[in-house]
């Protein structure tokens, strides 16, 4: 926990991808902050006083200031806390670029959320979407981020917010595999994409958040059979 001056507090929910990438970029930031898990059926009343207008985690809570927006956050992050490790470059074009991509790593994951709505026979037309947004995904970020055409110099020391934002959508891809019984993320078809999270989720600081598979699987299992929609 930081000092009273500088207080940090992040309301969210376990298994929620948004609250997932808030949380990593806390940790590659060194940021010492408390963790509110909130019951999104029974919602706490600092919640609905913090974020009132979607009534949503994550709110990240700073000396009693409270911010919402999972990519509002990691912004905020970057520019308060401006020294040490950055989520994004300071060089303009390459912060749009990087602001870009990230808000199609966004896209990539409502795409695989209508894998999860659709029924078990629609799911060919959601997983055509899911599977051209990664081809997509890999050709974009090949050049500028992956120069050498491998995810070797991927270490917990130069995360940013492509990392970041992978590992919210993609770190549990087997637990969505498993839940929705289709195969998301093929090493043939992606194999950039692929040995990227498989480099990121070995890293120890990103396994501490990537939550349990047979935890995440039974989760999104009860959340279809209960008619949940995203």
């Amino acid at each position: 926990m930081g000092s009273g001056e500088n207080k940090v507090v992040l309301h969210g929910m376990w298994a929620s991808p948004y609250v997932k990438r808030v949380e990593l970029a806390l940790k590659i930031k060194g940021i010492p902050f408390e963790y509110v898990e909130e019951n999104l059926r029974n919602k706490s009343p600092q919640l609905l006083k913090y974020n009132p207008v979607h009534k949503k985690v994550p709110v990240l809570v700073h000396n009693g200031k409270p911010v919402c927006e999972s990519l509002v956050i990691l912004e905020y992050l970057d520019e308060v806390w401006s020294t040490g490790p950055q989520l994004l470059p300071k060089e303009p074009y390459q912060r749009a670029n990087f602001r870009f991509w990230a808000a199609y790593i966004q896209q990539l994951l409502e795409s695989i959320f209508k894998l999860f709505n659709a029924d078990k026979e629609a799911h060919e037309k959601p997983l055509q979407e899911v599977h051209e947004k990664l081809r997509n995904l890999e050709d974009g970020v090949k050049e500028f981020y992956f120069p050498e055409g491998s995810p070797n110099h991927i270490s917990a020391e130069n995360l940013g917010i492509l990392d970041v934002m992978l590992v919210s959508v993609l770190g549990p891809f087997r637990a969505k595999e498993e839940a929705f019984s289709v195969k998301i993320l093929d090493p043939e078809k992606n194999p950039l994409i692929f040995s990227w999270i498989q480099a990121l989720i070995e890293l120890p600081l990103v396994k501490e958040v990537v939550p349990p598979h047979d935890k995440m699987v039974g989760v999104l299992q009860f959340l279809k059979q209960s008619g949940f929609k995203f």
